[in-house]
């Protein structure tokens, strides 16, 4: 029986091709390492790679190219966009022709590379498709300083039972020793099972990994752009064994079953390497873990990258060339906050500035900005960090929340004499900023006179390019939550179907939508005055600010994303 039914399926092309034979696409797909199949493929030394080339392209209607051994790109194109994000997305600028780029891309199935690419170099972007390993050695031959020949590197996400994923923030002997307390934990199946959970979650690019105990089994998701998605979980019979494996590798107390406990460790798995942040809560049948992946790969390189309409960008640029004042960002929690405040700092970030962040935890360690961990346990609270922080002579200062009166008012006083201050709170738009602010004790005056920019924003999921289908716009839908039928005029939106390569959700990626509210005169004007949020909101508008609400349908209009997706995180109103 033929193993494939759909005529236009990837693994049917191979087989019209002669790629593979039934067998060896049966062995494939059932490879040992649990690779994709096109990962699996480019990797095995016996297939044939033109082959290949030309069956990813007949799959994606793209055009084969080949690039020769010899070829060094050209490096006008190459400072289009940062080196780093050329190798991550296994792309090659080859040739440019007025606002069109041609683009070699070595991994086809990167649903999402395209559009990046395109929001750095703001321009329409041509795909080519050629093997993974010559868009990379290209890259390599072209980089003068051939600082990441590393990490083109080709392998497996197992390459051995125990060696894939690399603990390098614990105490070896420490661990011989727990490991001899807590046999079971120490044993190879529990440690196989760690490494898989957190390989499974680098390839899937998820956010969070939930490992918790039900009252008869274990359960395993993973929160994959925004939304999480059960896994076969382990026996249950070894959940308490994996969770000490967790404690082992945090530096925790393994006999402490009462009480939360947080921790932290590093790994280094899929040439990559990601601090992991670990949460422990007792429940009624074990203890929960939740572990966050913080991978700094994944943060965009520049403000461009964000992929900001251009009122926001124009707004948020000019507001970080700003000597001093303060810039606040706004939104819930998951939204983004910190990915926005970092790439200000990475275009901010220059051997003659002195930046230093005060944040509660550190997320991410970036290179030459001096990070400070808050810790009330201790009394190093935000306000305490901020006045030693400005002691230290700062040029910029991050301040990761805003969350009393005290550190408001040293944030505000800090961007008055002459510093930029970077900063979040919670609020639900932009102009309630300043209403948040003057409740915390922030004289008008003193807000208007240090205030830049405020933005709010919030992250949607992005439609599977793959899957997503043509769909009108529920009438009923757009009455109840008072849209405009006509922003949809003349344009084709679409809804989510799903297929193997978003795991059947429709939905693949995420990307922000800012409400960005910059101070002008007007603004400064209405906040002495002592006027509402809503007359303030009014204002901005009227200058040309894009409220959350449209931003996300204007999503919904370019095919981006669907009506329920942009509803769900800017609401009806």
């Amino acid at each position: 029986m033929s193993l494939i039914n759909k005529k236009d399926s990837f693994e049917s092309i191979l087989l019209k091709r002669g790629v593979l034979t039934e067998e060896q696409l049966k062995r494939s797909l059932n490879n040992s390492s649990h690779l994709p199949l096109e990962k699996h493929l480019s990797q095995n030394p016996v297939i044939n790679k033109a082959k290949l080339t030309l069956a990813m392209a007949d799959y994606f209607n793209t055009h084969p190219i080949t690039l020769p051994e010899t070829l060094v790109l050209p490096q006008e194109l190459l400072e289009l966009a940062p080196l780093r994000l050329w190798k991550k997305l296994k792309a090659a600028p080859l040739m440019k022709l007025e606002k069109v780029l041609t683009v070699a891309f070595g991994d086809p199935f990167d649903l999402l590379a395209q559009e990046d690419i395109s929001q750095v170099v703001k321009m329409k972007i041509i795909p080519l498709i050629a093997l993974e390993t010559e868009v990379l050695a290209a890259l390599v031959r072209s980089d003068d300083k051939d600082d990441g020949a590393m990490g083109i590197e080709m392998e497996s996400i197992m390459h051995s039972p125990d060696a894939d994923v690399e603990v390098t923030n614990v105490d070896e002997k420490k661990d011989d020793n727990l490991d001899k307390t807590l046999e079971t934990a120490g044993e190879a199946p529990v440690i196989r099972m760690v490494n898989m959970m957190l390989v499974e979650a680098l390839r899937t690019n998820a956010s969070d990994i939930h490992f918790e105990a039900m009252e008869k089994t274990s359960r395993l998701r993973y929160r994959i752009d925004g939304a999480l998605i059960e896994r076969p979980s382990p026996p249950r019979t070894l959940h308490n064994a994996i969770v000490s494996r967790i404690k082992i590798m945090s530096e925790l107390d393994i006999a402490e079953r009462r009480v939360p406990q947080d921790g932290r460790f590093k790994i280094k798995a899929l040439k990559k390497e990601v601090d992991i942040r670990v949460s422990i809560l007792p429940t009624v049948h074990g203890e929960k873990v939740v572990m966050r992946t913080l991978d700094k790969s994944n943060l965009a390189p520049s403000l461009a990258a964000l992929g900001l309409d251009a009122f926001a960008y124009k707004a948020m640029r000019y507001a970080i060339d700003q000597p001093h004042g303060i810039i606040l960002v706004t939104g819930p929690t998951g939204s983004g906050k910190t990915t926005t405040l970092y790439s200000c700092l990475q275009d901010l970030n220059k051997p003659d500035v002195n930046i230093v962040t005060a944040e509660d935890p550190v997320e991410y360690q970036l290179h030459g900005v001096n990070q400070v961990h808050v810790n009330p346990q201790t009394g190093l609270t935000f306000a305490s960090v901020l006045r030693s922080v400005l002691r230290q002579d700062p040029d910029i200062v991050l301040v990761g929340e805003i969350r009393d009166g005290e550190t408001a008012d040293i944030a505000v006083k800090a961007a008055l004499t002459g510093h930029l201050v970077l900063s979040t709170l919670h609020t639900n738009d932009a102009a309630g900023v300043i209403a948040r602010l003057i409740d915390m004790g922030v004289p008008p005056f003193l807000m208007a006179s240090s205030l830049i920019l405020a933005q709010a924003q919030r992250l949607y999921r992005k439609l599977c390019p793959i899957c997503k289908k043509p769909s009108e716009p529920d009438p009923k839908v757009l009455i109840a939550n008072h849209i405009n039928p006509k922003i949809f005029e003349g344009k084709l939106i679409y809804s989510p179907a799903g297929c193997v390569k978003c795991n059947n959700i429709g939905y693949k990626g995420r990307g922000a939508i800012m409400e960005v509210l910059p101070i002008s005169e007007k603004i400064r004007e209405a906040v002495i005055r002592g006027m509402t949020t809503s007359e303030i909101h009014k204002i901005a508008i009227q200058e040309g600010m894009v409220s959350l609400k449209d931003a996300g349908l204007l999503k919904v209009a370019d095919g981006i994303t669907s009506i329920q997706a942009a509803i769900e995180v800017t609401g009806g109103g």
